[in-house]
């Protein structure tokens, strides 16, 4: 999913990505919600994040299989562009640089996996 984010906030729209191929549910919706505030602000992003310290669990036992994504976001090098001027949009000064998050996925048939929610937790730096 984060491969197909990334594009999607490059270009400042979903279209022409597979964006709705590996997210659905909260985690399509939070994208979405993101791609619209962007397509307002006149921005968009270059460069992509890094991850780092991934963790995985995972209940294969349930009716719907379900996993648990945890790792260590880098976004120092994903920045936000005004698409106007391609001029830098400074990060706020609070914003944390690195910070844990995790995703939550569900298998859906026999060998895809879809994020249904991506839960950034800025508060806890890693």
């Amino acid at each position: 999913m984060w491969e197909e984010q990334v594009k999607a906030y490059a270009k400042g729209d979903h279209k022409g990505t597979d964006l709705k191929k590996y997210a659905t549910k909260e985690a399509l919706g939070g994208a979405l919600g993101d791609l619209l505030s962007m397509e307002q602000a006149g921005t968009a992003t270059k460069g992509a994040p890094t991850h780092s310290d991934i963790k995985v669990s995972m209940d294969l036992n349930r009716e719907v299989p379900t996993a648990r994504i945890t790792d260590c976001l880098d976004i120092s090098k994903w920045q936000t562009i005004k698409e106007s001027t391609g001029k830098v949009q400074p990060f706020p000064t609070e914003q944390e640089l690195r910070y844990e998050t995790t995703a939550d996925a569900e298998r859906w048939g026999k060998n895809r996996w879809m994020i249904t929610k991506l839960t950034p937790h800025g508060n806890k730096v890693c």
